[in-house]
């Protein structure tokens, strides 16, 4: 049966924006002793976690918004792992079962998780987001509820469940149906996961841009039908979103907007047709200008979404089938020891070439 041997270690930043590796909590008596346990929580022992842009947001700048880094801090919430020790009032979990982790902690008591909307909880505690510490650890105490068991499901697939989840939630809340003309803004991680989503939903045609060529020609080769527009600097909103609309054989339905950037967002908005929505999944700047009568002259519906609910076991059906096949994204992999290179190298990643980067542990 598997059991602790290791050290645990986390993934540290700081207001001062250091990146580090050092010791952490539970410690491996802990864990073997089971004491930290509270009741309905287990231990699992996280084999694969991925860097997230918000990790780096954390880290480069100290803040996402009003969550801001105020003390050392531990970072990443894409993991699965191992159960390796469980509370006796844990009835549906035990040791040995394989995991991907949902890192949400909520109240169960406010309007939100009580009418199943739960990534609003008032009193939310997402690990990763300050102040809660992240799961970029050798080994995680987290509640048995928010565990989902993935069988043979690859630990890489298992942690790539939780973009996959923010992806799954902006299809469900845009509303994607079969043969609608999509254009998604962004072909990061979360881009070309909505792409594969997209495809597997059967929208058609469906439009990707970015800035970055490398990235497009990944999105071609998931998706074959894709039709790729490369975003150049300076072009003006109306003109981008002119030829995106051009290139896609007429104006879109909707836009998923993948960056969070505020030029991407305003070329959407000018690629829908009258009617036409933008959906914005990707995270950007506190406060954004956009053009309001484009979106009111032509009755456009600007939403966004927050996180996500209720998406993992939907996730876990599509890629135990086949559906959605994740693989091509992951671009590099590091042992824990070596997360700070592993950092490094997804911060860079048009230099690197990075899409997804995993970072791996062994118990």
């Amino acid at each position: 049966m598997p059991s602790a041997s290791k050290e645990n270690i986390g993934v540290y930043c700081n207001p001062a924006h250091d990146l580090w590796v050092k010791e952490s909590g539970p410690s491996v008596e802990e864990v073997k002793s089971g004491q930290a346990l509270k009741e309905g929580e287990v231990t699992i022992a996280i084999k694969s976690t991925g860097i997230c842009g918000s990790d780096i947001h954390f880290w480069r700048h100290g803040r996402i918004g009003p969550m801001v880094v105020e003390h050392d801090h531990i970072l990443g919430h894409e993991s699965a792992g191992e159960i390796i020790a469980t509370h006796p009032s844990v009835k549906n979990l035990k040791v040995g079962d394989r995991v991907a982790v949902e890192p949400s902690q909520i109240c169960g008591q406010c309007e939100p998780c009580l009418t199943g909307h739960y990534n609003g909880c008032l009193e939310m505690r997402f690990m990763s987001t300050p102040p809660v510490d992240g799961l970029l650890r050798r080994y995680v105490n987290h509640s048995a509820v928010w565990c989902h068991k993935i069988g043979d499901m690859s630990y890489e697939d298992g942690a790539m469940l939780e973009p996959l989840s923010v992806s799954l939630a902006g299809m469900a809340r845009a509303k994607i149906a079969l043969g609608d003309p999509i254009l998604i803004c962004g072909a990061g991680p979360i881009g070309l996961m909505t792409l594969l989503c997209c495809s597997a939903a059967g929208a058609e045609p469906i439009v990707i841009t970015d800035i970055d060529q490398n990235r497009l020609d990944v999105a071609k080769e998931i998706c074959p039908r894709v039709k790729t527009y490369k975003v150049q600097p300076g072009v003006p909103m109306e003109e981008a979103g002119a030829a995106i609309s051009k290139l896609a054989g007429g104006a879109l339905t909707t836009a998923l907007e993948c960056s969070g950037v505020e030029s991407s967002i305003a070329a959407a908005i000018y690629s829908v047709k009258f009617g036409g929505k933008v959906f914005v999944i990707g995270v950007g700047k506190p406060d954004i200008n956009i053009p309001f009568m484009r979106l009111s002259t032509q009755e456009i519906d600007l939403q966004f979404q927050y996180r996500y609910a209720n998406t993992w076991p939907r996730a876990i059906r599509l890629v135990q089938s086949g559906v959605i096949d994740m693989k091509r994204l992951v671009t590099h992999r590091y042992s824990l020891e070596n997360a700070v290179q592993a950092f490094e190298t997804s911060a860079a990643s048009a230099k690197t070439g990075a899409i997804k980067v995993l970072i791996q542990s062994e118990v």
